[in-house]
């Protein structure tokens, strides 16, 4: 049976993207630990974290391997012929944490919360990346490539409301903790799947065994909406308890 195409039943564990996605998360709760390290005033100098190309430079990245990765997960679960069902359970989990990060942001920042970061993101174009890749393969790679394209040939004061800038094609960015539109980042997963699928094909990358030194990442990777829930209110939480014992 060829390599892109996997009984569920017989599926591996791809630990060498599990590790890809666990440098993403260390990255990503390094990065907010800095932030919140200067939201408390704990970092000098103070840093600007919405304008400073060197943390928003970070941020892109950081979000790039997250639908990087979630593309080719998507691509894996192809090739193992995963249900619909089944698919369906782990979106669920995806968009109750949405609502949740939603909410809290409201409550911690009410001024700039996040009505659509990038598990909002992941909740649409999850499910978008799976039926095209389902129904319409060959057109993966054009379409990742117009997404990415698309914002900037296109932009209308329409889409700056919150209730239409989840498209992305808004004539400036809005004030918000976490944006992630559907544009261009789509573009960002169906390249992942697409670039996973050419991998499977070919048998690169993706298969082999993981160094023994890369096994903690690829163990982290495996709880990436676990992490991306806690971390936050474990560092937040943390440098609160600090504050306090500073003040006494």
């Amino acid at each position: 049976m060829p390599a892109d195409h996997m009984p569920a039943a017989t599926a591996p564990r791809w630990e060498r993207l599990d590790a890809l996605r666990g440098a993403a998360i260390v990255w990503m709760v390094a990065f907010h630990f800095c932030f919140d390290l200067n939201t408390f005033g704990l970092l000098s100098p103070p840093q600007d974290f919405y304008r400073d190309g060197f943390w928003t430079g970070q941020r892109v990245c950081i979000v790039s391997l997250f639908l990087l990765s979630a593309g080719m997960g998507q691509a894996l679960a192809l090739a193992a012929q995963q249900r619909w069902p089944r698919f369906w359970r782990r979106w669920a989990q995806v968009a109750v944490c949405a609502l949740l990060v939603s909410l809290g942001s409201a409550w911690m920042f009410p001024r700039s919360w996040i009505s659509f970061g990038v598990l909002h993101g992941m909740a649409l174009m999850l499910p978008l990346a799976r039926l095209i890749g389902l129904r319409w393969p060959g057109a993966l790679w054009p379409l990742g490539v117009a997404a990415l394209a698309l914002p900037w040939l296109v932009q209308h004061p329409f889409f700056d409301s919150r209730w239409t800038n989840w498209l992305g094609l808004v004539t400036h960015k809005p004030v918000a903790e976490d944006y992630v539109p559907l544009l261009p980042w789509v573009g960002v997963m169906l390249i992942g799947l697409t670039a996973a699928q050419a991998l499977l094909r070919r048998r690169r990358w993706l298969f082999g065994a993981l160094p023994a030194i890369l096994q903690p990442l690829a163990v982290l990777g495996r709880w990436p909406l676990t992490v991306y829930m806690l971390h936050q209110p474990v560092l937040i939480g943390a440098l609160m308890a600090l504050a306090a014992i500073r003040g006494h």
